[in-house]
């Protein structure tokens, strides 16, 4: 089992500025694959003893690189995000499926005007969500699945919860619902369930991206953020640690500027110009993807 690396962080900011920093008039401006480069050092210091640097670096240079969408967001936006991503000890935009850095247009208020920004997000997978949980050590087991119109299932709340559900040999049709489901080592347990269609509802009201943008999430890997959904709704109830809530608050954010403690990426995400759109959840995604 990865365990965290407790590591002191102090400098990091000053460092991340110095990497992106004002060049001399003789100077080449830099890139920002310069700037990943330029950072392994601080990405080392910030990954798990079991995630090496090198192959971080090669990551993530090569899904700034194959994404032209994401090569147009402001750089820190980019850096940030994969600092992110190395805190937690989860690789980025592979098939792993455990983070995301993705291109999104947020909407900002500077100086008293709204404007559009094209900059990176930072996104949990399912997977993710599920592999900083048993990284805690307090769950002895936590999963989503999709459920069949002929599946058996069946389930109850109440003074006695009960699930019940036995897939069919063939699926047929979508999927009807969703649940997670998470178990304690101390003999815990918890669940929940969302129809399809209340999944749907809830994509609709807090992603404009779903109806606007095929390259949402939502459109790409449904079945994924279906299960990310319900996970994060039965988390709410579960006993957590505050770095573990920490690292479930870090999900769909924006962030330009690091800690000097490597406590926090800092949040820029301008949350209140987002809810006066109606964007924000722990479900959804935050702002427009990039079009």
């Amino acid at each position: 089992m990865m365990t965290d690396k407790k590591i002191d962080q102090s400098g990091i900011s000053a460092a991340l500025a110095n990497k992106a920093g004002a060049q001399l008039p003789s100077e080449k401006p830099k890139t920002v694959f310069d700037i990943i480069q330029s950072m392994e050092k601080e990405f080392k210091r910030a990954l798990p003893d079991q995630v090496g640097v090198q192959r971080f670096v090669r990551v993530a240079i090569t899904i700034v690189r194959t994404n032209p969408k994401l090569m147009a967001c402001d750089g820190m936006s980019i850096v940030a995000a994969l600092m992110q991503s190395a805190q937690l000890g989860l690789e980025p935009n592979t098939p792993l499926g455990q983070a995301y850095v993705i291109p999104y247009k947020n909407k900002k208020v500077i100086n008293g005007q709204t404007t559009w920004v094209d900059e990176a997000q930072f996104q949990l997978g399912y997977k993710g969500l599920i592999t900083l949980a048993l990284r805690t050590g307090e769950y002895k087991a936590i999963y989503a699945h999709e459920v069949y119109e002929n599946d058996e299932f069946h389930y109850s709340y109440g003074l006695d919860k009960n699930l019940h559900h036995v897939p069919a040999d063939t699926p047929k049709g979508e999927p009807i619902k969703y649940y997670a489901v998470y178990h304690l080592k101390n003999g815990g347990y918890d669940f929940v369930v969302w129809s399809k269609d209340r999944i749907d509802s809830h994509a609709k009201k807090y992603s404009k991206a779903v109806q606007k943008d095929q390259n949402s999430p939502w459109k790409s890997d449904y079945d994924g953020m279906a299960k990310k959904t319900v996970l994060k709704e039965v988390l709410k109830y579960a006993p957590k640690s505050i770095e573990f809530a920490q690292q479930l608050a870090a999900d769909e954010t924006v962030k330009r500027e690091v800690a000097d403690d490597m406590s926090e990426v800092i949040d820029v995400t301008d949350w209140s110009a987002q809810q006066d759109e109606g964007t924000v959840d722990a479900g959804g995604d935050h702002g427009e993807t990039i079009q």
